[in-house]
């Protein structure tokens, strides 16, 4: 780690975590169960099967049903951004806090630009995109029944450590019946700073280009854009099936993920699509090797995904020219 650009309270813990050798060993995990990570490292699930069974679990048959709980985080929740950049220089969120004197649900850190959220900044001038992004957005209701119609009104993209690549408020085209504050957070006075629809999208469109995207529910966010993606290249938190385990197979809110998997709490009040984006960016990264094992069930390797790509490609203009041969004549 360069500890030339960070501060002398993080050089200090540094120092202090060298010292620190009194941390018993790590055991082994239980690979059979979804084990989130946390600094890189897996952390077991409980296996609970009430008080007794775990007191006097030598008579206990493996036959038996057993109920799987996610262990409840023992130290204070964190916001996405702290969990990030602690993960990123493994250390625990809160040491990180005590580190920069500041609280663990601070969503920035003195001293590292890179982790602040610069609202309404549009395309950052300090952060270059990598492989992976992630998206969220926030919507307002528009039209007579804005309980039921919904319009884009800020879109955020950070990348894979979760510094912000893109935040935009959004001007719909619709005429704003509901802002939605209470959850979204935007109001009339912050939309008169708007970016246009137009402009937005195509801002977002360039950042998409190529690269493999991560989110929560992806398609109501792109749908809210106009714009597609391939789906080889989405990364789904709210589809991968580890984690719809954790809601009896049924699609888990983003909240849930965030709390019981990474010991986060989001969205108390209004919400942060920049945080959003980051948990839901955090959430890929714990299970990384989960994910890509699911796509290659669906898609194959690299190769192989590839030339399947490059066969449809070629059946389609092959119709194309048929069609267009059949015009002429």
């Amino acid at each position: 780690m360069d500890l030339n650009n960070l501060s002398s309270n993080w050089k200090r813990l540094q120092e202090s975590l060298k010292k620190d050798t009194s941390k018993p060993p790590k055991r082994k995990a239980n690979h059979d169960v979804l084990q989130p990570h946390r600094n890189g490292v897996k952390r077991r699930k409980e296996l609970r099967v009430g008080t007794q069974a775990l007191q006097k679990s030598s008579g206990s048959s493996k036959s038996k049903t057993m109920s799987l709980e996610l262990s409840k985080p023992e130290k204070p929740a964190s916001s996405a951004s702290l969990a990030l950049w602690a993960e990123d220089n493994d250390i625990s969120p809160q040491d990180l806090a005590a580190a920069y004197g500041t609280s663990v649900k601070s969503t920035s850190l003195p001293h590292t630009p890179v982790l602040e959220e610069n609202t309404n900044e549009g395309r950052s001038s300090i952060t270059e995109a990598g492989k992976y992004i992630s998206i969220d957005c926030e919507m307002v209701g528009v039209g007579p029944t804005p309980d039921v119609d919904s319009a884009l009104a800020r879109v955020s993209i950070v990348d894979y450590h979760g510094h912000q690549l893109y935040d935009s408020f959004v001007r719909p085209k619709e005429r704003v019946t509901d802002y939605r504050t209470f959850v979204s957070g935007i109001t009339p006075q912050l939309l008169k700073s708007a970016r246009t629809f137009g402009d937005a999208q195509k801002d977002v469109a360039k950042l998409l280009d190529g690269r493999i995207l991560v989110g929560h529910a992806i398609r109501h966010d792109l749908d809210a854009l106009l714009l597609g993606h391939p789906k080889r290249d989405i990364r789904d938190t709210s589809r991968y099936p580890g984690f719809r385990q954790l809601a009896g197979g049924k699609t888990p809110s983003l909240k849930k993920l965030a709390h019981e998997v990474l010991g986060v709490d989001i969205q108390v009040g209004e919400h942060s699509s920049v945080e959003d984006a980051r948990v839901a960016m955090l959430l890929f990264r714990r299970e990384k090797e989960g994910f890509e094992r699911e796509h290659v069930k669906i898609w194959g390797t690299g190769t192989k995904a590839t030339r399947n790509t490059e066969k449809k490609g070629s059946k389609a203009s092959k119709q194309k020219a048929k069609k267009k041969k059949g015009r002429k004549s």
